[in-house]
């Protein structure tokens, strides 16, 4: 707080007291609030849906390639990079595919499937994927705790 007084002469004889609020240290505080808002709701969404994994040596789980990450849950769900598709609906996952494909290089396809999915499910997934245009399959597992 900045306080001047003001007078038309230059006496010091008593003037009116001019009194100023300095904004500057609150536009910081919310723009560091802003930024830190920012990177937290980008981790959230990145969170996604929990998939219990199935445990592979840390050999085998250390590539992080880069592609389309189709999320197979348990109750036959399924999820392409957290857009969800109806259960057994191939022609909408299909769709879903198709488009993602046209915005990326890569026609990778990362497998993620529960534990409690069923082989067939993955196998019908991976078939409709191909047909969709992927040409590379990976299944995503967790690092063995042993």
């Amino acid at each position: 707080m900045a306080i001047k007084p003001t007078s038309s002469d230059d006496s010091g004889g008593e003037g009116a007291i001019f009194a100023e609020i300095n904004i500057t240290p609150l536009t910081d505080i919310f723009l560091v609030l802003l930024i830190i808002f920012m990177v937290t709701s980008s981790v959230m969404s990145q969170l996604g849906v929990d998939v219990n994994l199935p445990a592979a040596s840390n050999a085998t789980a250390q590539a992080q390639p880069e592609g389309l990450v189709v999320t197979l849950l348990p109750g036959g769900a399924l999820r392409v990079n957290n857009t969800s598709v109806s259960s057994g609906d191939y022609v909408a996952f299909e769709s879903v595919l198709r488009e993602t494909f046209k915005k990326m290089k890569s026609r990778l396809v990362i497998l993620e499937g529960d534990k409690q999915a069923f082989l067939g499910a993955a196998i019908e997934v991976m078939d409709h994927a191909r047909k969709a245009g992927a040409d590379k399959f990976a299944i995503a597992t967790s690092p063995d705790k042993s």
